[in-house]
């Protein structure tokens, strides 16, 4: 599951760099915005992802101690 949203993250991640540097090329009139917009995805895509594990971590790990209550 972890490699599944690395690998999304990380498209998500190239493509809005590739839109980016097309936009640049072709000289749009909003391309400054869309690199603004790259380079705060490029902070908050990551950290949504380390808190999406942490809060996933921490419900297994509560499951598993709430299973092991019943097996004893």
């Amino acid at each position: 599951m972890k490699r599944i949203f690395a690998i999304l993250g990380v498209i998500l991640l190239v493509a809005l760099y590739v839109i980016t540097f097309i936009m640049a090329i072709t000289d749009n009139t909003s391309t400054m915005r869309m690199f603004e917009a790259a380079v705060i995805a490029t902070i908050i895509i990551p950290t949504l992802m380390w808190i999406y594990a942490f809060i996933y971590r921490l419900l297994n790990k509560n499951n598993d101690s709430k299973n092991d209550k019943l097996t004893k």
